[in-house]
């Protein structure tokens, strides 16, 4: 029997944490044991204190990777973890790695779609696709569409993909999606998280039917490796480091805080029976303001005819249809 599909109202619900709050504490009294994660980038910046926190408190956490030798160093002395290879700017390791998963036969609950790149320089991959676009959305719309059956096989699975307020940068470019013959990497890279939020928008509709829950999220602003293609001169021209280099800027959270959001998102029970929307600090956010701070979401990344005209776009680049794997 088809489920019904009601809207999460993009609006908070006061969760009692907030900018502040780290995994751990979103995590308190919350026990996770018999349940397997899935947590890609899980190794390194947010991923890695969000792995930390996912198995203190019980889980067991997939960490697949690109640098799998990498992240086993990093992931020593975790137990109940375990590492596996995928690139996800590569389709075929993308499928190689789903295959995996889905033939071991263990169901994954939790799917944390942390892993990203950004502002790098222009990079093509596949088929001409804009490394940024293809890597934060594609690779995890892909890897989301091939392990449907291990998400379905779980009691009620949540998918939380990890955006961005860099989503204000930039909705989808329907008529240049690849930004051929004028790259700007903040732009493709607000377009990729654009991209991620819809995903979930799309995700959570599809996915209802068969107990599985989307959320998009913005861990907030957090120096990690993710700005490793970013030289520090820019960092300072936007007052994310001092002039010397060597102090963050106070605003800004610390992993373990900016891990906060997507632990929430993947397991508080405040969400029981909600899905599709767009969380920060550890709570549904709010609509963004015009001429207001860039807080909250734009009604563009959370639109559902253009996340569902983005799904079908990226069914057809990719291949990927979960409808094929139920």
């Amino acid at each position: 029997m088809q489920t019904s599909y009601t809207r999460t109202p993009q609006q908070p619900i006061e969760s009692g944490f907030g900018y502040r709050s780290t995994a751990s504490e979103v995590l308190q009294g919350i026990d996770l044991s018999g349940k397997t994660a899935l947590v890609t980038g899980g190794y390194s910046g947010l991923g890695l204190e969000t792995t930390r926190a996912l198995v203190e408190a019980g889980a067991y956490v997939i960490v697949p990777a690109r640098r799998p030798e990498v992240a086993r160093e990093a992931l020593a002395g975790l137990d109940q973890v375990a590492v596996d290879e995928l690139d996800l700017s590569d389709l075929d390791s993308v499928h190689a790695f789903a295959g995996r998963l889905v033939a071991s036969g263990r169901s994954v609950d939790l799917a944390l779609l942390n892993a990203g790149v950004m502002a790098c320089p222009e990079t093509r991959v596949g088929p001409g696709w804009e490394l940024q676009f293809a890597t934060n959305h594609l690779g995890h719309f892909t890897l989301i569409n091939l392990i449907w059956p291990a998400l379905i096989a779980g009691d009620g699975a949540r998918v939380v993909a990890t955006s961005s307020t860099g989503h204000h940068l930039s909705p989808i470019r329907w008529d240049n999606l690849n930004f051929e013959g004028n790259y700007e990497k903040f732009e493709a890279y607000g377009q990729s998280k654009t991209a991620n939020s819809l995903f979930a928008v799309e995700l959570d509709r599809r996915g209802i039917e068969q107990g599985v829950r989307a959320f998009a999220v913005h861990p907030g602003g957090i120096l990690t490796p993710l700005q490793r293609h970013m030289p520090r001169e820019e960092m300072i021209a936007l007052s994310w480091i001092s002039e010397d280099g060597e102090t963050v800027n106070p605003a800004f959270k610390t992993p373990e805080q900016g891990a906060s959001t997507q632990v929430w998102a993947a397991t508080s029970p405040q969400l029981e029976g909600k899905g599709g929307v767009y969380c920060e600090d550890c709570d549904v956010a709010k609509m963004f303001v015009p001429d207001g701070p860039r807080a909250g979401v734009k009604e563009y990344a959370i639109d559902p005819e253009q996340a569902k005209r983005l799904w079908d776009l990226s069914v057809e680049l990719t291949g990927a249809d979960l409808s094929q794997n139920r």
